[in-house]
């Protein structure tokens, strides 16, 4: 599928944004300013299937998500980076791509969801229950959180959640947990930044291992998933080298 793109900036280094579940391109919005505002960046940010401007889809597999950013991203970008369910599809992507540098924030590379034994098949037998619940409590503690961004972005994120085609949901979040991501080299350097919420879409344990196996590893403490929103400066400040 071709996705639908936007693209600002007219600097050297040529970066690509691909926003998490239930978001779009329009969400990465105060990243995006930090960048522009020094000159040296052009960005390009697309809606995945389902999600914004781009279209619905039958399927939603994370090779079909994959697929897309492939057809969609320019090649040989500077840089590309991926949050959350944009880490798992750029991870697939990423040999197609060639950027000179992936980076991923919190990304979807193994969920700390049960898989095996009773509690596997507990969980997975009703998974639009037992993921509700998951969901719920989620929510509950990001409301605070997002009550003190400003209300330009809060509006971002609620229009994202209009658009977005939530009955995929849950076969992402079966592939990802069932398909976790291996531990090996990463096949473009790569850089991992984790929030004290880390652990519950790559398991620390994986992080350790991806961190022998070459991957840069970095961390910021007190901030939250969702870290390109809560405090975009920091994550700015920690991605500047890659970028």
């Amino acid at each position: 599928m071709q996705l639908h793109t936007a693209t600002s900036g007219s600097g050297e280094h040529h970066v690509g944004l691909i926003h998490g579940l239930g978001a779009d391109g329009t969400t990465w919005q105060p990243l995006i300013d930090l960048m522009l505002a020094t000159g040296r960046y052009t960005v390009t940010t697309i809606d995945l299937r389902g999600h914004g401007r781009s279209d619905r889809a039958s399927s939603y597999t994370l090779g079909e998500l994959a697929d897309d950013v492939v057809e969609s991203l320019p090649q040989g970008l500077r840089s590309v980076v991926g949050h959350s369910l944009g880490g798992a599809v750029l991870v697939r992507a990423v040999e197609r791509l060639s950027p000179q540098r992936a980076v991923y924030l919190d990304p979807g590379f193994g969920l700390a969801l049960p898989t095996t034994g009773l509690a596997g098949r507990a969980f997975w037998a009703v998974p639009a229950l037992t993921l509700g619940v998951v969901g719920a409590r989620q929510a509950r503690r990001s409301a605070s959180q997002r009550a003190v961004y400003p209300e330009s972005i809060r509006e971002s994120m609620k229009e994202s959640q209009r658009r977005f085609d939530a009955k995929m949901a849950i076969g992402v979040f079966r592939e990802i947990a069932f398909h976790p991501v291996a531990i090996a080299a990463p096949a473009v350097p790569s850089t991992i930044v984790l929030s004290d919420e880390s652990p519950a879409v790559l398991p620390d344990a994986m992080a350790a291992g991806l961190e022998r196996e070459g991957w840069d590893i970095r961390r910021i403490s007190g901030i939250h998933h969702d870290m390109h929103l809560e405090d975009p400066e920091r994550v700015f400040g920690i991605l500047a080298d890659v970028l």
